[in-house]
């Protein structure tokens, strides 16, 4: 039971458009297939850490106006710096797609799944408030087990969602022409603009 709703529960945040979707595209696009579950697994690494933290009692923390406001502005800025940079070098011509895996590219996506995922308040702020009530009810029944079953079906929820969009969009992508590739790679860049500067102007909105 514990399973289920956290997938569920997992399933309605990670099926809405984000920042994390929007960069699972891209570099499904460009690594292929298997890019979506490196870069969900950077997310997952975060997601065990704010477990960590919300029974070390940090939730009050997460809660709080001056991290909302933190987060919302470092996350906002790197969001639009990252949406910047795709649209720069599309127009510059500057990137194509690349049908060559290295490890350093996963290693970059790894990383790229934790900082997107920190970079988005929502994220500590689902955690800190709804994922806080449901952790709280596994630990009251089945005390750390519960804790464990509810994070394993979070995140199988995350592998299912965007492991699907990565395999679909990675081995398609042999038949994107590369003009085709940057008119992508540019749109991807103003959602990730979008996002950025949304979560600047509601940080905006809790500092004034």
């Amino acid at each position: 039971m514990i399973f289920l709703t956290a997938l569920t529960i997992a399933f309605s945040g990670s099926m809405m458009p984000g920042p994390l979707l929007t960069y699972t595209i891209k570099q499904s696009l460009n690594n292929g297939p298997y890019a979506g579950f490196i870069i969900i697994v950077g997310h997952a690494i975060l997601e065990i850490i704010i477990i960590a933290l919300i029974f070390m009692g940090f939730d009050i923390i997460l809660q709080s106006n001056s991290a909302q406001i933190s987060i919302g502005i470092i996350g906002g800025l790197s969001l639009i710096y990252m949406g910047s940079d795709m649209i720069f070098n599309s127009l510059k011509k500057k990137i194509k797609i690349e049908l060559d895996n290295n490890k350093s590219s996963g290693r970059n996506m790894l990383l790229s799944g934790i900082v997107i995922s920190a970079a988005n308040p929502y994220f500590f702020i689902w955690w800190a408030i709804i994922g806080l009530g449901f952790l709280l009810q596994a630990y009251k029944a089945f005390g750390a087990a519960g804790v464990f079953v509810f994070y394993i079906g979070h995140i199988a929820a995350d592998f299912i969602w965007y492991g699907l969009i990565s395999i679909i969009v990675g081995t398609t992508r042999k038949f994107i022409k590369e003009t085709l590739y940057r008119i992508v790679i540019i749109v991807l860049g103003c959602f990730l603009i979008f996002f950025g500067g949304s979560f600047l102007y509601k940080a905006i909105i809790i500092l004034i």
